[in-house]
């Protein structure tokens, strides 16, 4: 998966817990564990917003997209 989440960075920079979020955000730890991991599917955008809400920062602070082999565009040949 190209998208990467700094999760743990953030929460280390506001020494904060994951408990703690995940009382302030109204999210399972588990559930906030499974984004803190990278092995989220996706996010929804409420979610993202009430992240960014306690933990005063901007989307771009919690995902960053790294391209990859697999991310390449199709062979036009491949249609």
């Amino acid at each position: 998966m190209p998208i990467r989440v700094h999760l743990d960075r953030v929460l280390l920079e506001r020494r904060m817990s994951l408990t703690e979020l995940a009382d302030r955000v109204g999210v399972t730890i588990a559930n906030l564990s499974i984004l803190k991991t990278g092995k989220a599917r996706a996010v929804r955008f409420s979610t993202l917003a009430a992240l960014c809400r306690e933990l005063d920062c901007q989307p771009g602070d919690l995902l960053l997209y790294e391209a990859g082999p697999d991310d390449a565009p199709p062979d036009e040949d491949e249609g």
